[in-house]
């Protein structure tokens, strides 16, 4: 055996025990990937009943939001009712009860005026008293 030839074994040798070195963490790496996908189909398989009960709830609220829209729709409708006819009543009655209370006060001022001015003397003079500190 030459020199040669004993390097080449050496080399050799040495090429192995690299790939044998080399050989356990890509095993480990394979494993690993394998776990990874196993993990990945069941996370894949738990997800399907989640995405379905979530298109269900999204289907419910949907149905349920239309419902506000129309509770909403009718609320409006509701106001704007309201606001008519709180304008009517005022136009209507509005005018003649501000005349009828303004006449109505008017009219018991002077009937106060008036028994004030048919009243004894010392009734008008307490009486006129107290109105002119008010």
């Amino acid at each position: 055996m030459s020199v040669g030839q004993i390097a080449a074994i050496i080399a050799a040798v040495a090429f192995v025990i690299l790939v044998l070195l080399l050989a356990v963490p890509l095993i480990k790496l394979g494993r690993t990937l394998d776990e990874a996908t196993i993990a990945i189909r069941k996370a894949h398989e738990g997800s399907a009943p989640l995405l379905d009960d979530a298109q269900v709830t999204l289907t419910t609220v949907n149905t349920q939001l239309e419902r506000v829209d129309g509770v909403t729709a009718s609320a409006q409708a509701v106001a704007a009712n309201t606001r008519a006819l709180s304008s009517l009543f005022t136009a209507t009655l509005g005018g003649p009860l501000v005349k009828a209370a303004a006449l109505s006060y008017g009219l018991r001022k002077a009937s106060q005026a008036r028994k004030l001015k048919n009243a004894p003397p010392s009734k008008r003079s307490t009486k006129s008293k107290r109105s002119s500190r008010a």
